[in-house]
């Protein structure tokens, strides 16, 4: 195999193909986008009604925030499945069942079951997301060539911070407007919809096939991954990312409704836009890389989600909002970053890689609510965020191992 070929785990017809049409790229990339969007809408959304679901269950911030990011433990362990089973599952029909499938857990939803029922639901849309996620991601990587991988997978980060800020403001819009079940029902909508994209776009040549270099049970690639101590510092990483962007996102909804910001459930949902920057600059990620090196862009986000962080202690609620926006647009840039380094250091068995990353990735987001929501209710706010404020310098001293 090449040394191009090998950096990206890419068969080597893969990673020597031309450059690639500009519209063409341009089509793909939105067309990965909207399938990102479709795929991880509900992951978001949901955080945006927590405040109306805590009234409507009756229980505490910590109780529901667990409740409502308990998919990312659905998530962690189809990432985990997926890549068990990935060189027998045919790309394309994967992602487009999955995003069927996870209408049914979305619908479901809508009946406002008992705590223990919600949780369990939300662990199932997890699975489902999580598996078309990482199918994506493996597909990206297996049909582009080298050179696009990164602005395919920028592409689908973005679309991921789409989600977070259109999905939050639907959330928000249906249940203030038609209750709260109706904000299930129309997510479910969204999820078809994402199927119906995935079978139109996605080729039938995206079929599974064996790369080379993929040899050995994918046991034996884990193994080999392990010792790889840049993709193990990545996975810290992943952990860490999203550990921070959840507890953030989750308990901040209920600082915006209390005093000082007294802010109603449907102006906390206008208070997402705050994403908008992150849509912005998450798609400069790969031109970043390619100028300045994985690390330094990395430590540049890193450093932009520190300083996001220390003015969410502050009263004002301009400042708030702009911390919110600075650690959002931070957290993704890091993430695009990290996401596009896992496929570059990695040296064979995408599926295999991705999967590690993902899970360790997804069980940061549970343990950021698990943790955080317990730090919120018996120290409060100020405290919560110094813990946060800890595991960015920690992330950016895992990312020293970055190299060019």
């Amino acid at each position: 195999m090449s040394t191009a070929a090998q950096m990206t785990g890419m068969a080597p017809e893969l990673a020597q193909k031309a450059p690639e049409d500009r519209r063409m790229v341009i089509r793909r990339s939105g067309m990965i986008a909207l399938i990102a969007f479709l795929t991880l809408i509900d992951l978001f959304g949901s955080q945006a009604l927590l405040p109306t679901l805590v009234q409507t269950y009756g229980v505490t911030p910590a109780a529901m925030g667990f409740a409502v990011n308990a998919s990312t433990i659905g998530m962690a362990l189809a990432s985990l499945i997926v890549a068990v089973f990935a060189r027998k599952i045919d790309r394309k029909r994967g992602i487009w069942m999955c995003l069927a499938m996870l209408s049914v857990p979305t619908m479901l939803l809508a009946q406002q079951p008992d705590l223990t029922t919600f949780t369990l639901l939300r662990v199932a849309q997890g699975v489902f997301m999580s598996a078309a996620f990482t199918l994506t991601l493996t597909y990206l990587s297996e049909e582009c060539s080298m050179t696009a991988v990164a602005g395919a997978m920028a592409a689908y980060i973005t679309g991921n911070v789409a989600s977070n800020l259109f999905g939050r403001l639907l959330a928000s819009g249906l249940a203030d407007n038609l209750g709260l079940a109706e904000s299930f029902y129309g997510f479910a909508a969204l999820n078809l919809a994402g199927a119906l994209v995935a079978y139109l776009y996605i080729g039938s040549t995206s079929g599974h096939r064996r790369i080379e270099g993929e040899v050995g049970s994918v046991i034996d690639a884990w193994r080999d991954h392990l010792t790889n101590t840049k993709l193990i510092a990545m996975i810290a990483i992943g952990f860490v990312l999203l550990f921070v962007f959840v507890a953030t996102f989750t308990y901040a909804n209920f600082i915006l409704s209390e005093a000082p910001f007294g802010l109603p459930q449907m102006y906390i949902g206008f208070v997402y836009f705050v994403f908008v920057p992150a849509i912005l600059t998450t798609p400069m990620a790969a031109a970043s890389v390619r100028r300045f090196g994985a690390r330094a862009s990395f430590h540049g986000a890193i450093l932009v989600s520190l300083v996001g962080l220390g003015l969410l202690m502050t009263p004002v609620l301009a400042l708030f909002l702009l911390g919110l926006a600075m650690v959002g647009a931070g957290l993704f840039f890091a993430q695009s970053v990290a996401t596009g380094y896992v496929g570059r250091t990695a040296t064979h068995d995408h599926a295999a890689a991705n999967g590690l990353y993902l899970a360790s990735y997804y069980l940061g987001g549970i343990a950021g609510a698990f943790v955080i929501g317990r730090v919120f209710e018996a120290q409060g706010w100020s405290v919560s965020v110094l813990v946060l404020l800890a595991l960015v310098v920690l992330a950016g001293v895992l990312s020293l191992k970055m190299t060019r």
